[in-house]
């Protein structure tokens, strides 16, 4: 989904989420933008704006996964228990059994119009998640500037990578690239979702999409537009990647 959230507006986001999945037809994976329950321009109201294992509002979000019986995935500010004070910026996958994956986001832009830095902490690792009945890898926009993301997600046996973005206009053309690259470069499909809308002057650029193994954009299956909102529906292959790396068998070829 490509949407504005309500800027500084945990409330009103959560219940967005938990109203789109009601009215929804029942998808297997739903997906949502980078820190899409806080906003991205909210300086360091990100600490108030943070979930923690015991929020009230994690526990609605998880019901709405329950009665939609799929899974959801969206972004937004993480509260670190193990370190009190510390905010991690994270795609938070929730599913229809109560399952619960968090991801957090390695690489923390912090130039130009972004300040990431000053406001999160960064995570050390990428590990897949099990969902759908099989493996998905999650990465966080700038984390996909970093090849060694996508790669060690790869090697630790995702079937697909999913990135998660706020990315601004004057970032389009370089995933556009990017993207593709990440694709091709480790045989796996690769899907992205973006926001839209604008805060504090940062117009964000869309463009979601799904990238296959050889680095080709795939059509959707629908593709509707409310508003701000765009909702795009692809059919996402997890054994995609076993059957094209014999052809292009690139990780087999780093590990010898």
């Amino acid at each position: 989904m490509e949407d504005a959230p309500r800027r500084g507006d945990l409330p009103a986001n959560v219940e967005r989420v938990e109203r789109t999945l009601a009215s929804l037809p029942k998808s297997d994976l739903v997906v949502f933008p980078e820190l899409f329950l806080s906003g991205y321009r909210v300086g360091d109201r990100l600490a108030r704006l943070a979930l923690h294992p015991g929020s009230p509002e994690l526990r609605g979000l998880s019901s709405a996964a329950e009665s939609h019986g799929g899974w959801v995935v969206v972004g937004t500010p993480w509260r670190l228990s193990e370190r009190p004070g510390e905010v991690l910026n994270v795609a938070l996958a929730l599913g229809p059994k109560g399952e619960r994956g968090v991801q957090g986001k390695r690489y923390l832009p912090n130039f130009g119009p972004f300040e990431e830095g000053i406001h999160l902490s960064p995570v050390g690792r990428s590990d897949p998640l099990s969902l759908l009945g099989g493996s998905i890898g999650w990465q966080i926009c700038y984390d996909t500037f970093f090849p060694e993301v996508s790669r060690d997600l790869a090697l630790g046996g995702a079937q697909a990578i999913g990135v998660l973005s706020a990315s601004p206009v004057t970032s389009r053309a370089l995933f556009e690239k990017l993207l593709p690259a990440r694709a091709i470069e480790n045989g796996l499909p690769v899907a992205f979702c973006n926001r839209t809308g604008v805060e504090d002057g940062m117009v964000f650029a869309g463009g979601s999409g799904l990238w296959d193994v050889r680095g080709e954009r795939v059509p959707p299956v629908e593709e509707r537009t409310t508003g701000e909102t765009r909702w795009l529906s692809y059919t996402l292959d997890l054994e995609e990647a076993a059957r094209w790396r014999p052809f292009r068998p690139v990780l087999r070829d780093l590990s010898t």
